[in-house]
């Protein structure tokens, strides 16, 4: 609601909590490095167990990583969709999908209508919604040009803070975080600067 052109509405499937508003968004690459798996498997844990939900697109890569990550310390995890309620992208996602909401330890939601497919353009119109949910946005792995930066963009203009995970100069998934650091981004290398910036007891 606090978000420029708010959703009108939200298709739910597994159960949103009040503590969900302690979220922090992850995404990244959807060709996720080792590095930037190693990188979910040592911040997400952490920053899932301390309260923060994690909210991230279901996609490949990074994302599912963080969904998983959260999920494995008995954390919560949102996963915003870019096609309707009834189908998962990828559907090779299905299963982890299924996961989050077994568990109830999160949700999967939607803006768009039942039925509706995936196409390109839903995905910066999610991005907004993955930002709007969360307090903060971290982007572990990115390439210049990536679509994390749709998310960035949405998160900057609704106030929210924007970390990044530093990287190898030679990796080009790590050149759009470069970048944000650049720009302004808070560099993160661990749990605990996310924390303490989000005043969020470790």
């Amino acid at each position: 609601l606090q978000i420029f052109d708010p959703p009108p509405l939200l298709y739910v499937r597994g159960e949103l909590l009040p503590q969900d508003r302690l979220a922090l968004a992850v995404g990244g690459s959807r060709r996720a490095t080792n590095y930037g798996r190693e990188v979910v498997q040592a911040l997400v844990p952490e920053l899932a167990a301390a309260g923060l939900t994690i909210v991230s697109g279901l996609a490949l890569g990074i994302d599912a990583a963080a969904h998983r990550a959260a999920l494995s310390v008995g954390g919560r995890t949102v996963g915003v969709l870019a096609c309707g309620i009834d189908q998962i992208y990828p559907p090779s996602n299905g299963a982890l999908a299924e996961e989050i909401i077994g568990s109830k330890k999160g949700a999967i939601l939607t803006e768009f209508p039942p039925g509706t497919p995936t196409y390109p353009a839903n995905f910066p119109i999610r991005n907004r919604i993955i930002s709007g949910l969360s307090l903060a946005v971290l982007v572990v792995e990115a390439a210049e040009g990536s679509g994390t930066f749709h998310t960035v963009s949405a998160a900057l203009e609704q106030g929210r803070e924007v970390f990044a995970v530093p990287g190898s100069i030679f990796s080009p998934y790590s050149a759009g975080c470069a970048k944000l650091i650049e720009q302004g981004a808070k560099p993160v290398t661990r749990a605990a600067d996310i924390l303490e910036d989000l005043e969020v007891p470790a």
